[in-house]
């Protein structure tokens, strides 16, 4: 038998090799004999590195059935993912609902907090005792199973900042609808204390709730990295994700040096990516996000391993029009005329031709803070937003920014005005061959939000035009030539 000794070996790292101490404490707490002699665990593929605590009631167990104190026929087609307190509580783990959808066993034992997000699986039985104790007296028999806790009710939208909050920015409110209601992407440049932010945090609230498909992804991607889940279990209300401007480019496409996480983008996905300050954030990460804007899924390509995350969101940018953010207000601004060229030049031609919407926002006048009425209530624009998002449903797509460009033939057709509005602009050079796609399903959105059937006649095509390319500020701005692209 050799000297008492308990060794974890495969590959684990520090949180996982020390399982040993929770194990055998977690045992001992719950009145189970620890068995003498020389205990070896081995983890097995031996050549893929173990990580976290998630083994630990697994451990406990294979200890146990080698000791004959269980059977090994008791634990037959059973799965165990859980982390053991010294005391015997089971404690939930990250990553249940993956792991979860990824075995192929009868039954599962997890810990009570991750019993609602287990069952979303939907195929093994979900067992959730709250002890070491318990589960063993239930697997031998003596006591029955105890009944999974009841599931929590989603997160409700009450939570998110009303629309009404806002006083004038009738232009960005009206961005922050269309890009709502078609899954356009949104740029909004102006000086600080303009109320960009603010615009933002109310997105989420205009956007319909998650539909299954996204759900279950967006929560197996929180369930992974580690976020806060709904008591529910199920993310249903679109995700929102502000990093901040010093985040390299792993933290937000995704990626790691040992094992592959998602990142920023994959978090936000079926719901909004708010990019603060975005002028700040490293050119190489956000030239990282051109490609997922593109396919909705980032592929992360390591020496080691290669992984493929969803990153299907909604992308927001705010930025200052110039460092020092006072960009055509009178006397104010102090930058040089360089330093503001070199400030526009932070968003590469590729990444800006991907924004649909790029609106203007300026300090409220005082009228509109003081004396303007209430606008829209979140609730109101919404439901305009849902019609359009069933439009767009019938047509086969989520959104209209996910329509392929050979429907908008279909969906879209052009009158004589709005064809002469696209050749001038394509002409002139303010508008690219992916810009002119871009427009028109913008067009098309608002049209939709109008009510207006096809085809698109030359005011809806001027409008959207006009959200894409509008001057920030002054003719001789830097921002004019690169809002022109």
């Amino acid at each position: 038998m050799g000297l008492p000794t308990f060794t974890v070996v495969g590959l684990p790292d520090a949180a996982c090799r020390e399982a040993r101490d929770r194990v055998r404490a977690a045992l001992l707490s719950s009145g189970v004999n620890w068995p003498p002699g020389r205990i070896t665990v081995n983890l097995a593929p031996s050549g893929i590195r173990k990580e976290g605590p998630g083994l630990d009631l697994a451990i406990a167990m294979g200890v146990l059935v080698a000791d004959e104190q269980l059977s090994a026929e008791s634990l037959a087609d059973t799965a165990f993912l859980a982390e053991l307190g010294l005391d015997g509580r089971l404690r939930a783990v990250p990553g249940v609902l993956p792991q979860v959808r990824c075995l192929n066993t009868a039954k599962v034992v997890v810990a009570p907090e991750s019993a609602a997000e287990a069952a979303l699986a939907k195929g093994p039985v979900i067992r959730s005792p709250a002890t070491l104790s318990e589960l063993i007296s239930a697997i031998r028999g003596e006591e029955a199973w105890p009944d999974p806790p009841e599931p929590g009710s989603a997160n409700p939208l009450d939570e998110i900042a009303d629309l009404a909050d806002v006083r004038g920015q009738h232009m960005a409110r009206l961005g922050l609808e269309v890009a709502a209601a078609g899954g356009h992407h949104l740029l909004m440049i102006g000086p600080p204390g303009a109320g960009k932010t603010m615009l933002a945090r109310r997105l989420p609230g205009l956007l319909p709730p998650l539909d299954e498909a996204t759900a279950i992804e967006a929560t197996m991607v929180h369930s992974a990295v580690g976020l806060n889940l709904p008591s529910s279990g199920l993310i249903r209300r679109a995700p929102w994700q502000a990093p901040h401007h010093s985040a390299s480019m792993i933290a937000l496409v995704g990626g790691g040096s040992r094992m592959l996480r998602p990142g920023a983008i994959s978090c936000a996905h079926g719901g909004v990516l708010f990019l603060d300050e975005m002028g700040e954030f490293g050119p190489q990460a956000l030239d990282a996000l051109r490609q997922p804007l593109e396919e909705g899924v980032i592929r992360v390509n390591r020496a080691a391993a290669v992984a493929s995350f969803p990153a299907r969101f909604l992308l927001v940018g705010a930025m200052n029009p110039c460092p020092c953010g006072e960009l055509g207000q009178p006397g104010m601004c102090r930058c040089t005329p360089l330093a503001r060229l070199r400030y526009a030049r932070r968003l590469s031609g590729p990444l800006l031709d991907r924004f649909d919407l790029r609106i203007h926002v300026g300090r409220p006048e005082v009228s509109d803070l003081f004396d303007a009425p209430p606008g829209e209530s979140s609730a109101e624009v919404r439901a305009r937003v849902d019609r359009v998002r069933v439009v767009a449903r019938d047509r086969g797509v989520a959104s209209n920014s996910e329509l392929p460009d050979d429907a908008l033939e279909e969906f879209a057709p052009l009158d004589p005005e709005a064809k002469g509005l696209f050749s001038n602009a394509i002409a002139d050079g303010r508008l690219t061959a992916r810009g002119f796609q871009r427009v028109r399903r913008v067009a098309l959105t608002m049209a939709d939000l109008a009510g207006q059937e096809p085809p698109l006649t030359g005011g809806i095509v001027a409008q959207a035009l006009f959200m894409r390319t509008e001057p920030v500020t002054v003719a001789h701005d830097p921002w004019s030539l690169a809002n022109a692209r």
